[in-house]
């Protein structure tokens, strides 16, 4: 009799603990699902909160060089253009990519694929581009300002941004070729293939490695231009006087001569035409000294402005291309965690948000524009 209330006693804790661990099981299994659904919501917040300020911040930098007539110059034409690339990658690409990072799995059908990873290939690779055209129109306004100054036009700017675009097209069409042949597949994800490595190699070279070379040499001669600039004597900053020379009187007037035909002591040479300006004194040096100032606090700027423009790209794009080109190359014998391959690729795209940032927070002129257009006033 025992012994058989000893078994049923087994069997009872046997149940028991049983389902004990189906129902822990049951409560782990459940807790997971509301983690993950967690994170997921989490995830669209952040995401969305991102590609929503680079839409807003694009469009601002648009409506300000569009309503302000003292940034209609080339230069802003090309920021503009910039704005106009990255407010597509936030309307064509991020929004997609949200959907597509958190579920994992592509539902969008074939054509919205072809048409998604095109626009991807295409905007990215315009919107690093464009940071290819404005620091060659820098490099060439500072190293040869006079004679760039009369071909710097609206139609050249033009001509720069459409070569932009047919090479950012040209390196977004090729993977259109061989995606027709899985058409009447089912697709279950949307991704480049990286199965063809000379394609690989010629959109990431195309796209950011040879961009990138580029930009440092740039943005290197333009930083040593703008230090020999800086340390330059002061009358090669700039000079105010160009066809007329001041020269101190005895007492305390200034002598300008129109024609630079007279000697240290005020004798005019033969076509001098000299002017009196009494109770006027002009402080030479001083002048000199205050534009030296100026002008080395504004060189100062400029140069700080580059580093950060060169810094943020290759720390927002270096990532994703090395990643692209490593898969590439050493297909399975790689493998790199789905999660930090979206991670890489959100901090391409957080390039986007950064260029308006970048181009308009260094800017006085921008400055000034935004707060008038904060203000409901139109900027002239």
């Amino acid at each position: 009799m025992m012994a058989q209330t000893n078994q049923s006693a087994d069997i009872y804790l046997q149940i028991l603990s049983a389902s004990s661990s189906q129902n822990f099981s049951d409560m782990i299994s459940t807790w997971d699902e509301n983690c993950i659904l967690g994170l997921q919501i989490s995830l669209y917040i952040i995401l969305g909160i991102i590609t929503l300020a680079t839409v807003l911040s694009n469009i601002f930098v648009i409506i300000t060089i569009f309503l302000t007539r003292k940034l209609h110059t080339p230069a802003n034409f090309l920021i503009g253009s910039l704005a106009v690339t990255d407010l597509l990658v936030s309307i064509l690409v991020m929004p997609i990519s949200i959907a597509y990072t958190v579920s994992k799995t592509w539902s969008f059908g074939q054509i919205m694929c072809d048409i998604w990873l095109s626009s991807d290939i295409t905007c990215c690779t315009a919107s690093i581009l464009h940071l290819c055209v404005i620091a060659l129109d820098r490099y060439w306004a500072i190293t040869d300002a006079l004679e760039y100054s009369k071909k710097r036009t609206t139609r050249r700017a033009g001509v720069m941004i459409a070569v932009v675009w047919v090479i950012s097209i040209c390196i977004s069409m090729p993977p259109l070729f061989w995606r027709q042949a899985k058409a009447h597949e089912e697709l279950a994800d949307c991704n480049v293939n990286t199965d063809h490595i000379f394609y690989t190699i010629y959109s990431t070279f195309g796209a950011f490695y040879i961009p990138t070379v580029l930009l440092i040499i740039l943005y290197g001669r333009i930083y040593v231009a703008a230090r020999s600039r800086i340390f330059r004597p002061p009358s090669s900053c700039g000079k105010r006087f160009t066809t007329a020379q001041l020269i101190g009187g005895s007492d305390g007037s200034s002598l300008c001569s129109i024609n630079s035909n007279s000697n240290q002591d005020g004798q005019l040479q033969p076509g001098g035409s000299p002017i009196f300006i009494n109770h006027v004194k002009v402080k030479l040096a001083d002048s000199v000294l205050e534009r030296k100032r100026i002008c080395a606090a504004r060189e100062r700027k400029a140069t700080k402005t580059l580093g950060i423009i060169l810094g943020a790209f290759i720390f927002c794009w270096l990532p994703f291309f090395v990643v692209t080109l490593v898969i590439s190359i050493c297909q399975e014998a790689c493998w790199f965690h789905p999660v930090l391959f979206d991670f890489f690729t959100w901090l391409g795209y957080l390039n986007s948000l950064i260029n308006p940032v970048i181009y308009t927070a260094f800017n006085d002129e921008f400055k000034q524009a935004f707060q008038k257009l904060i203000r409901f006033k139109r900027c002239y």
